[in-house]
């Protein structure tokens, strides 16, 4: 029997709803995002959540750079919108230009706005359990287990790739859901193997095909977050042919993307509540 696809398309938009609900409530919310340089891949994806946060009610400023532009200048930037008032969140698309170092201006963005989860207060925080901004995609995949009644409570979890941005804080999700967690990565001697023992599986490294049906547990949940274009199209980190394996599937577009969008949105409402002291911000 074919795998259930997971519908993000159809939970990110519920979720955006509640959120344009929420922004209503609050009044005002504002995100800016910033992008340095012309990369195309970069321009879609604030295109997108630029889109999605004006649809929202989100008073949203879409700061553009050019790709010459200085470190200090960049960094000049982030600590103006720190500063600024009518901004609750802030988000800078990476990658930057080789001549910005991106932890520096990852760690200058003030953790209460930081809506990314990347800054080390918020790393740190995921780490220790107590999660205050987390990184997006992974908070997605978190809300899709729930709507298909997956609880990771006693499951084998591989988390494939080992980024700061989805593997790693998905890994530490998973295990504070009280799953029994593995990390894959380059250096894993036989993926096959530890994908095969799973329950649930997080794909995320950008390798199209790399999780194929003969390594999937029959009847798995499998969470596909990477995608690369290829000349074919838009291909995922899962292989199609393990539908036929899997219980549960996110399709490869729909699944996961929409969800990373909506948990943005949500992200840059709590920062709207952080800054305002209706959620309580150890920073603040």
């Amino acid at each position: 029997m074919p795998a259930t696809l997971m519908d993000g398309k159809a939970l990110a938009e519920r979720l955006r709803g509640e959120v344009t609900r929420e922004i209503a409530a609050l009044g005002h919310v504002g995100l800016a995002t910033v992008l340095v340089g012309d990369d195309p891949a970069s321009d879609v994806y604030i295109r997108l959540k630029q889109r999605a946060a004006t649809e929202a009610g989100i008073d949203a400023r879409d700061i553009r750079l050019d790709a010459s532009t200085s470190e200090d200048e960049v960094l000049a930037l982030v600590h103006d919108l720190n500063d600024d008032a009518e901004i609750d969140g802030i988000l800078v698309q990476l990658p930057l230009p080789s001549q910005i170092d991106e932890t520096r201006v990852t760690y200058a963005v003030a953790p209460h706005k930081d809506v990314d989860g990347f800054h080390p207060v918020n790393a740190g925080n995921l780490y220790l359990g107590t999660p205050l901004h987390v990184p997006a995609t992974p908070a997605g995949c978190m809300a899709l287990l729930a709507e298909y009644g997956v609880d990771p409570k006693g499951k084998n979890a591989v988390v494939i790739g080992r980024s700061e941005i989805v593997g790693r804080p998905a890994a530490m999700l998973l295990l504070q859901a009280h799953a029994t967690v593995t990390i894959c990565h380059s250096r894993t001697a036989d993926l096959a193997a530890e994908v095969r023992r799973a329950d649930i599986v997080v794909a995320a490294v950008g390798v199209p095909g790399i999780v194929t049906a003969d390594m999937v547990k029959p009847g798995a949940a499998i969470l596909d977050v990477g995608l690369t274009r290829t000349e074919e199209g838009i291909r995922g980190d899962v292989d199609p042919a393990v539908a036929d394996v899997a219980g549960l599937l996110t399709p490869m577009p729909g699944g996961t993307g929409p969800m990373t969008i909506a948990l943005l949105l949500e992200s840059a409402v709590k920062a709207a509540r952080y800054r305002r002291g209706l959620l309580a911000y150890p920073t603040l």
